[in-house]
């Protein structure tokens, strides 16, 4: 392995540090190393604090040796003043003579003037070293950048005969909750939520099985909830309005007389495409990634638009013999991964 690959690939490594923690940044990883020893590591910490670069260079024992180091990063390091001052003006500060760079910055306020910055100084800059695995990496935030909306991942369960949920008659009959995936899958589920900025839900969803959409099963930070009401037909004393967590609820008019102090309303045209307003209003909002979890009528819009990156798919052994259908898509088949008595399956929408 080239020596410039293997410290970039640490950098990722240890970037995975920040996931879920850093939106709206990027999770970014840094590594300092000095006569092939690397003598300093960071990732971006929680949104407000210091930049991989930053964590990196405070890691340094003998700072004199950064006047003969090379710092090794996943983005372009920045140029502009945002919480944290830029970390290109700290690396010429220091002197470190040497900058490998996994792929440029997307972000206008960034876009090559770190690089530029860096060059000006007399910094050898190299760019583009793993830039395939550094762009999977960092896949949310250049999403967000490059194409103006949220990374979206699609999230359902489904029964061993294909459906996402009982009919209405065994609901009634039944009040329990009908669990199609096993503890297991259901704390990956919390695990995931953690890792997103936004969480979206149905209508339907909400009246119907009234869930918390938070991380009560994993540790982390919850989501955004994001819910669609166009008509704020949501009871008031359901789960996701308690105000615990940022809300967001996406309506057609603002009805103030129904709206509720501590909640985020936003106007939607629900008579444009609903997916691509959905993301319009989310882009508006910073909201990174968003990770959709039912049910089947608001996943088959953002896969009937095309609008989704991820798609994963649980399989339960139960059976229903009839309910709601899960949704229809075609995909890339990425992994298969056996939890216990569920099957996931993830794919990417190439």
């Amino acid at each position: 392995m080239k020596i410039h690959e293997k410290y970039i690939l640490r950098c990722i490594e240890i970037a995975k540090n920040g996931l879920g923690s850093t939106f709206p940044n990027p999770m970014v990883g840094a590594v300092i190393v000095h006569n092939n020893v690397i003598i300093g590591e960071g990732f971006t910490s929680p949104y407000g604090g210091s930049h991989a670069e930053v964590n990196a260079i405070k890691s340094v024992k003998d700072k004199l040796a950064l006047k003969e180091a090379t710092i090794y990063v996943t983005l372009e390091p920045c140029s502009h003043y945002g919480k944290t001052p830029p970390c290109a003006d700290l690396i010429v500060k220091h002197k470190i003579p040497n900058v490998v760079i996994g792929l440029k910055d997307p972000h206008e306020k960034v876009a090559g003037n770190g690089i530029k910055k860096l060059k000006k100084a007399g910094c050898n800059v190299t760019i583009g070293v793993l830039e395939k695995e550094c762009r999977d990496h960092h896949k949310r935030f250049l999403c967000f950048y490059e194409k103006k909306r949220p990374y979206i991942v699609l999230k359902w369960a489904e029964t061993s005969d294909g459906f996402i949920a009982p009919l209405q008659e065994k609901r009634n009959n039944t009040p329990e909750p009908f669990w199609i995936t096993n503890k297991a899958s259901r704390q990956l589920v919390h695990q995931w939520r953690s890792e997103e900025q936004g969480i979206l839900v149905g209508t339907n969803t909400v009246i119907k099985d009234n869930p918390k959409l938070d991380v009560r099963n994993w540790y982390g930070t919850p989501p955004t909830r994001i819910v669609l009401d166009k008509n704020l037909k949501i009871d008031i004393n359901k789960n996701i309005l308690d105000t615990s967590v940022n809300t967001i609820v996406l309506t057609e008019k603002a009805n103030h007389e129904k709206q509720l102090d501590g909640i985020n309303y936003e106007e939607i045209d629900f008579k444009k495409p609903l997916a691509t307003e959905i993301c319009r209003v989310l882009h508006k909002q910073n909201i990174l990634s968003v990770i959709i979890e039912g049910g089947t009528k608001t996943l088959q819009t953002f896969i009937d638009a095309n609008l989704w990156d991820e798609a994963r798919v649980f399989k339960g052994v139960s059976t229903f013999k009839d309910g709601i259908k899960a949704p229809v898509f075609k995909g890339n088949l990425k992994t298969t991964t056996n939890i216990k008595t569920d099957i996931l399956k993830i794919y990417n929408n190439d």
